[in-house]
């Protein structure tokens, strides 16, 4: 059975920086990362994003480039290990803990918890139905297959808004859905869709039921918009918010927030379990950036190998 000083659940930015700054620490490092498909999903959420223009040392980069760029430099120290696998259950064990996957069980003297979030979905019918068949939650990914077509972005946050004016690089017309009174990007981005003249913001109007056969061509609203309910489209693009990927944490029992989060003290990414420490979007960090993400996640590294240095932890 393998064992680790320091075993990281998710392989995104905030994990994987967290493995560099271990392995510089000289701790034994195991990242696990899930799956897509049968490649291994590194990088998480940045990778969804077009261009990063608030990332220090890049004054522009694209988010699967910035993503790639992290991922080299963990794997660049060699107590770094990065494996596809799907974590199944954590147990405390002696002085460590004990990681179940679908694979094998590893053993592991602090546990950093970087799993982040998943996209939350429109509970309406067609939602489920229509999903790559014109229902998407990744504008990066499936922009270019929209080129000429009429799309809508469902949503009225930050990541919307720079969807929305990715998507209208490709497709003739764009359409922002947004169930509250207006749309509260960053001033930037606000901007810009302003001065698009391809974007339509359409403010108090919920998507009630997305239509189509083999796939998506309109959808019907709980309310007119230019006197008609229904909306010729081709694509919807679903940005709605997220789930916190924190139920392993809890069933440990880490404490969580009402929303989910993993509580932390956040000067020093611990939980309220010791060796256990977590980092990220999963967090109850209140401004949640990669910037933030990977900053928790170094602290967290830096805590862990405190934590096994001072002899907190008992063999096994």
């Amino acid at each position: 059975m393998e064992s680790y000083d320091l075993v990281i659940l998710g392989a995104g930015g905030s994990g994987l920086a967290g493995a560099m700054y271990a392995a510089r620490l000289g701790l034994s490092t195991l990242v696990l990362g899930a799956s897509s498909g049968t490649e291994l999903s590194v990088g998480g959420a940045i990778t969804t994003t077009n261009i990063v223009e608030n990332y220090p040392g890049f004054i522009k980069i694209s988010g699967h480039e910035l993503a790639k760029k992290i991922e080299e430099h963990a794997k660049s120290y060699k107590n770094v290990m990065i494996k596809k696998e799907k974590v199944i259950s954590i147990n405390k064990i002696g002085g460590g803990f004990s990681v179940k996957t679908d694979k094998t069980i590893y053993k592991s003297k602090t546990i950093l918890f970087a799993t982040g979030t998943r996209w939350k979905k429109l509970e309406i019918p067609g939602s489920k139905e229509f999903e790559n068949k014109g229902v998407s939650y990744c504008a990066l990914c499936d922009a270019l297959l929209y080129k000429n077509k009429i799309v809508a972005v469902v949503g009225g946050s930050n990541s919307a808004a720079k969807n929305a004016l990715l998507l209208a690089e490709y497709a003739k017309k764009v359409y922002i859905i947004y169930k509250g009174e207006r749309i509260h990007p960053e001033s930037v981005y606000m901007g810009r869709i302003k001065l698009n003249k391809k974007i339509e913001v359409v403010n108090n109007t919920n998507i009630i039921r997305i239509n189509g056969d083999k796939t998506v061509k309109s959808v019907t609203f709980d309310k007119p918009h230019k006197n008609k309910k229904e909306l010729n489209l081709d694509g919807v693009f679903v940005d709605i918010g997220h789930v916190i990927n924190s139920e392993l944490a809890e069933k440990l029992g880490v404490k969580v927030s009402e929303k989910k989060e993993i509580i932390i003290n956040h000067k020093t990414s611990e939980t309220n379990i010791p060796g256990i420490f977590a980092a990220g979007d999963v967090t109850d960090k209140q401004f949640k950036q990669l910037i933030t993400g990977v900053a928790d996640a170094c602290a967290a590294a830096y805590s862990a190998y405190e934590y096994i240095t001072k002899e907190k932890v008992e063999k096994y």
